[in-house]
């Protein structure tokens, strides 16, 4: 297994943080088939493969993820999409 952990800084008020937050969730289940479930401020995502957390903290998000052995391999790609897409709907 192998493990991300981003912390990615934003000046978003908190609302719209999590709008831009659960944008990201939609696209993740339509492109990934990921189930995903909201739990106080974190988005909580899972498929197999992976399970990982979205956490909106004050000025900052935080995205963890546990990868499976076939996700292992593609890491650094994985976490390069994953700056992109927080970078584009966050700033």
């Amino acid at each position: 297994m192998s493990s991300i952990d981003i912390h990615h800084a934003h000046a978003l008020p908190e609302a719209r943080a999590r709008a831009a937050i659960a944008d990201v969730a939609l696209k993740l289940q339509e492109r990934f088939d990921v189930s995903t479930r909201w739990q106080d401020g974190t988005l909580h995502f899972t498929r197999t493969g992976v399970t990982g957390a979205i956490e909106l903290l004050p000025g900052a998000v935080r995205v963890t993820a546990e990868l499976g052995f076939l996700l292992s391999a593609m890491k650094g790609m994985v976490e390069s999409e994953i700056q992109r897409v927080l970078a584009e709907k966050l700033g």
